[in-house]
């Protein structure tokens, strides 16, 4: 699995980043309108993409998904917080937006609008972002960090060196992964370990849930009228991976990903929290989507 994800990457950083330009000094696309800094916590989801699965067996180590096709979403999620902007994920490449679907192995990839497209019908430019942090480094979760490079980076530290080995040059997968990495390399970087409260006030905590890889971590935002949410990063990937507690065949760790999967639970349980799986479209689907006025 490893190699189809890295043959994947490969494919899609050649064919270049999705950055967009940034419009002509004076001039405002006439779908912009100016978003105010938030006065509240806010989380807005993004589609970042669609990912076509032919063949599930990969994603249970039990064989109970062997010839089961299924359709995930791919998304991002803006957290508006009075003290800054966070930008959680960073599904499919840029470059995808508009393409006919990329197929590698048994994934199928598309994208309709990048990260800047949805930020600018938001009244925001990606250098008004503050903060990025990814749930780990997957193909489907790390690409458009071209369009916001002047972010400050939140990265688990299990995670940041598996991305950035210390062996780098000596292993060809490496290199590739590396590469594959280049552009968070000049940014800002926060490293931790454990948790990590992003605004300083427990609204935003991005917690360590290791196993799928070895930095994995999963996001706590605690929503005025919602309450607290949780997104699973891929922890899970479906709602039947998660009622069943199915581990992928290509995580990291199966024993510590259960470990994660028991302490993400038991988190869950005594916040009351409402838990997202990020691929799952029906647990998606109630989320805040960008205001209409907005759009």
């Amino acid at each position: 699995m490893r190699a189809v994800i890295l043959a994947l990457s490969a494919v899609l950083a050649a064919c270049g980043g999705g950055e967009e330009p940034a419009p002509p000094a004076g001039e405002v696309p006439e779908t912009v309108v100016e978003a105010p800094v938030a006065d509240a916590l806010h989380m807005y989801v993004l589609d970042c993409g669609t990912i076509e699965i032919s063949d599930l067996d990969i994603f249970s180590t039990a064989g109970d998904y062997a010839g089961m096709t299924d359709t995930f979403a791919d998304t991002c999620y803006l957290i508006r917080h009075p003290a800054g902007d966070l930008m959680w994920d960073l599904g499919l490449p840029g470059i995808l937006a508009g393409a006919e679907p990329q197929t590698d192995g048994v994934f199928a990839v598309s994208l309709e609008k990048t990260l800047t497209d949805h930020l600018r019908t938001l009244g925001l430019f990606p250098t008004e972002i503050e903060y990025v942090s990814i749930s780990h480094s997957h193909f489907d979760h790390v690409g458009q960090i071209d369009q916001l490079l002047d972010s400050t980076w939140l990265v688990h530290e299990a995670e940041y060196n598996s991305m950035f080995p210390p062996n780098a040059g000596s292993d060809e997968d490496v290199d590739l992964s590396a590469a594959q990495f280049s552009a968070f390399d000049g940014l800002e970087t926060v490293p931790f370990t454990g948790e990590y409260d992003v605004f300083g006030d427990g609204s935003v905590i991005i917690f360590e849930t290791p196993g799928h890889t070895p930095g994995h971590t999963s996001l706590q935002v605690d929503l005025p009228e919602t309450g607290i949410v949780l997104l699973t990063g891929d922890l899970y990937h479906r709602a039947e991976s998660r009622e069943l507690q199915r581990v992928p065949r290509f995580n990291t760790d199966e024993a510590l990903t259960r470990a994660s999967m028991e302490a993400f639970e038991a988190r869950a349980s005594e916040l009351g929290a409402k838990v997202i799986i990020q691929h799952e479209p029906a647990s998606i689907d109630p989320l805040p989507k960008p205001p209409e006025a907005m759009r």
